[in-house]
Parts: structure tokens; C-alpha cells; sequence
């Protein structure tokens, strides 16, 4: 929700196109690279003597998650391959994310007949605190444009920058709360599901509707350094669960990485 608000009030100032564009790529590296690093490391932390952990996710699940990290790896090298981004490419990914649901549905249909008397009656509540809260994630959404964008002009960084970065870690932040309670709670694969899932949503649902509200062609070479370091961390995550089993150099190793991207966002510009 907060990357899907940001993206669609960046497009809608032509000028604002490298701030949406670098908040759906800048997000994936924040999530994989400083979330689930922070992740790795608690659960290291709460088994000081077991210095590394099993990933226990089930065959089916991982299939999901590495489609979700292939899909996060390819969409970008395929658009900087392209060259330029459409309405047409915003179509498809909205497409691919639409079509890949529905296989999800489709295999998960499960229906829980009990209790949906006692649900009834929090409905009303629920649903009223679920406008409630979406309401002010719009209304934040819009502050962190504007402000987001006087912040780059002020101090002579591109907005493609201040997107993959300030906003990026900004909207990553529900990601950043929801693992960490997971983790705490001994349920890392939940955390792991969340972060791959957002990458996959970022990638495709988020992109897509950018790209489809934006008036221009956006060119994707300007984005080329965040997608090939986007492609970077995704392939080390897919090395880490191939292993089956990660230990706090893994999770040392991720925050390491978005250190380096940090240092090579702003080294050029004097902020």
C-alpha cells in the first residue's frame, strides 16, 4: 500500500517519474538487503549457539518464492534490455501479477467454515480501522512525494536517488515492523514470505500501475545502476536459500550490501 500510493502520486507530476520508479526498485533492495539482514540476525541472536539456522520452508512454498525472486531478477533486465517503458509494459506486469494470483487462488482454496458467526460481528470494525488506515497511508504517501522532491532539488541529488533510498526505506518500513515481529515470534519463513512477496508485488503491481498512470515513456537506462544492483542482491538471497541453511555472515553480508549501495547512491553528489 505505501509503495503503491507513492508510485501513483509520483506519476502523476511527469517530474516525479524517478522518484516512483526508484521507490519500486530502491524497495527491493532495502527489503532484502537491510530487512531480511536484520532478520538473519536475530534469529542468530535468540540460538547464540547454534550459529547458523535450516531454512524450513516447504517444496511447494519454495517453488513460490523462487518464481517470486525470478520474476523480481528478470522483469528489470528485460526492461533495461528494451530500453524504454510503456503503458503496454505496465499492462503486462499488472498482467502477470493478476494471472499469477490466480494461480495462487487456485491452489490454496481453502474455506473455514467456523466461527464466521462470531466474525460478523468485528466486521464493521475491522473494516472501518482498514479505511481508516489506508486513508492515512494515502495522505502520508502524498507529504513524502512533495517532500521528497524538494529534498532532491534542495540539495542536488536526482529524485531517482532520493526514491531508491529516503522514500524507499520510508515504505519499506510495515516490511521492516512485520518480519521483526515474525522473527520474534520463531516464524522466519513468514518473514521470508513477506519480503519476497513484496519484491514480487513491487516488481510487477506496483511497477505496472506507474507505468500505466504515467503520461511519458519512462527510459530505463536512468534506472540501470538500481536494477543491476536490484539483480544483485536477488541472486545472493536465491544462493542463501539454495544452501538451505544461513548463518549470521549471510545476514552480515546483506547489510553489508546495502551499505555499499548507500555509499555508491550518493558518493557522487555532495549532500
Amino acid at each position: 500500500m505505501p509503495e503503491l500510493s507513492v508510485s501513483v502520486f509520483a506519476v502523476v507530476n511527469p517530474e516525479n517519474v524517478g522518484v516512483s520508479i526508484g521507490n519500486v526498485l530502491g524497495s527491493n533492495i532495502v527489503n532484502i538487503a537491510l530487512v531480511l539482514g536484520i532478520c538473519i540476525l536475530l534469529v542468530v541472536l535468540k540460538r547464540p549457539r547454534y550459529p547458523s539456522f535450516l531454512i524450513t520452508v516447504a517444496k511447494e512454498e519454495m517453488g513460490s518464492l523462487n518464481f517470486g525472486l525470478f520474476i523480481a531478477s528478470i522483469i528489470p533486465l528485460a526492461l533495461l534490455y528494451i530500453g524504454t517503458a510503456s503503458r503496454f509494459i505496465g499492462v503486462l506486469l499488472v498482467g502477470i501479477f493478476t494471472f499469477y494470483m490466480i494461480q495462487l487462488a487456485r491452489k490454496k482454496q481453502t474455506r473455514v467454515e467456523s466461527g464466521i458467526s462470531r466474525e460478523k460481528g468485528t466486521l464493521r470494525r475491522h473494516t472501518l480501522l482498514a479505511l481508516a488506515g489506508a486513508a492515512v497511508v494515502v495522505a502520508s504517501a502524498f507529504f513524502i512525494v512533495e517532500s521528497s522532491t524538494f529534498l532532491a532539488t534542495s540539495v542536488g541529488v536526482p529524485p531517482v536517488v532520493i526514491g531508491a533510498t529516503i522514500v524507499a526505506f520510508g515504505t519499506s518500513i510495515p516490511e521492516l515492523s512485520t518480519s521483526i515481529a515474525s522473527v520474534r515470534k520463531g516464524h522466519f519463513d513468514l518473514a521470508l514470505g513477506n519480503i519476497v512477496g513484496s519484491g514480487f508485488i513491487n516488481i510487477t503491481l506496483i511497477l505496472g500501475v506507474a507505468l500505466i498512470a504515467s503520461p511519458l515513456v519512462v527510459n530505463i537506462a536512468a534506472f540501470s545502476n538500481l536494477a543491476i544492483f536490484s539483480l544483485i542482491i536477488n541472486l545472493f538471497l536465491w544462493y542463501f536459500l539454495s544452501s538451505e541453511r544461513i548463518s549470521w555472515r549471510e545476514g552480515a553480508l546483506l547489510i553489508f550490501l546495502y551499505a555499499v549501495f548507500l555509499v555508491v547512491s550518493f558518493g557522487g553528489y555532495k549532500v
